[in-house]
């Protein structure tokens, strides 16, 4: 039988977050199932991605969707979306668009790892600073849209995103939100378009708990309708990106689950596992747990930070990182510094809470 040990690789208990390295997420039955009835059958693939759009959008109350086979594709098919809504012609010269609108404008401390995918469409980056003022100065005849990473990137300094809104609507100019991480809360698969956001991405595989390899796009039906010509299973930027029929019914289970959860008793449960940690672990010495809120990517989740000292210890807090994967079972931590760690509860199933904790207070002693 082929599984993860018939390879010689190790299941881990993931107390980090929905991070990829670690597979994202764990997919519910209902997403398994619509996947699993997905691979029985033929299908013409363009249609079901319409369909599909179509019940997301309902669902989300959005204008459109679209499932992209992750949140960087999303990313790239955004920018493209961007230059060929009105200017349709480009369909066949990117990434050599430098005879279009090829300006994306993107603010300095929100440059991240996967800004690379604004770069691969041609769009050219203008990187401004933090104030409205740097905003407006840069709008010009070749801008194409404004992207903005939404949670942990975006700092003090930056304008309020419905007042950058407002200013780039006034100027015709789409902005796009890149929002993979930021389920929870719920509220966000409309949040971001109500306020004016031309579109909004997010990953499928993390916190909705589809197929890991998925995301959606969210927002305008004419720059959603403008990339469909350059992407699977059409010829074009955007046929790399290929998401097959499982992904595309996963990813709509995902949503339609996803709706209907208790948010709530979620959130409750994440106290409750974080508290817990706290309390198991502050009588050790040379160890100090404190909650923290919101998570490592700023959704309204608490977590645990573990603090220690390594001269108590006798080991750093990247040993201790080790360990937990070297462990029985494994458990995946998330390391901060040479003596700091987090504990994650979101991504932990009910009871693993119990292994954690028996974990950390025999790596921790």
């Amino acid at each position: 039988m082929t599984s993860y040990k018939s390879l010689g690789v190790r299941p881990l208990i993931n107390a980090y977050a929905t991070v990829t390295k670690y597979g994202g997420s764990l997919m519910p039955p209902e997403v398994v199932s619509a996947m699993s009835e997905a691979a029985g059958a033929f299908v013409e693939l363009a249609a079901l991605q319409r369909r599909v759009g179509e019940r997301i959008a309902r669902l989300t109350g959005n204008e459109a969707a679209y499932v992209t086979s992750g949140a960087a594709a999303g990313i790239q098919l955004a920018g493209a979306a961007a230059v060929l809504h009105k200017q349709p012609e480009a369909l066949k010269r990117f990434p050599d668009i430098a005879a279009f609108k090829n300006e994306a404008i993107i603010f300095r401390g929100q440059r991240n790892p996967y800004d690379y995918s604004i770069k691969a469409v041609g769009l050219r980056y203008v990187e401004i600073a933090g104030s409205m003022d740097d905003l407006r100065a840069a709008f010009s005849e070749r801008s194409a849209c404004v992207f903005w990473f939404h949670g942990a990137l975006v700092s003090d300094d930056d304008p309020p995103l419905a007042d950058l809104i407002a200013v780039a609507e006034g100027r015709d100019i789409p902005v796009i939100v890149d929002a993979a991480a930021q389920l929870p809360p719920v509220e966000n698969l409309w949040r971001f378009t109500e306020m004016g956001a031309a579109l909004a991405l997010f990953s499928g595989g993390k916190d909705l708990r589809g197929p890991q390899s998925t995301g959606l796009m969210l927002g305008r039906r004419d720059l959603i309708d403008s990339i469909r010509p350059i992407s699977n299973p059409n010829h074009g930027l955007g046929r790399p990106f290929k998401v097959g029929k499982e992904e595309m019914m996963g990813a709509l289970a995902a949503v339609e689950r996803y709706l209907k959860l208790d948010h709530g008793a979620r959130a409750q449960y994440c106290e409750d596992v974080a508290r817990m940690f706290c309390e198991a672990l502050n009588p050790l010495p040379g160890v100090c747990a404190e909650r923290e809120f919101p998570n490592e990517a700023g959704q309204p989740l608490p977590w645990c930070r573990v603090t220690v000292d390594p001269d108590a210890l006798g080991k750093t807090a990247d040993d201790l990182v080790q360990a937990f994967l070297a462990h029985e079972p494994g458990i995946a931590v998330s390391p901060l510094n040479e003596t700091q760690f987090h504990l994650n509860p979101m991504t932990l199933h009910p009871g693993e809470e119990i292994v954690v904790r028996d974990a950390c207070l025999k790596l921790l002693a």
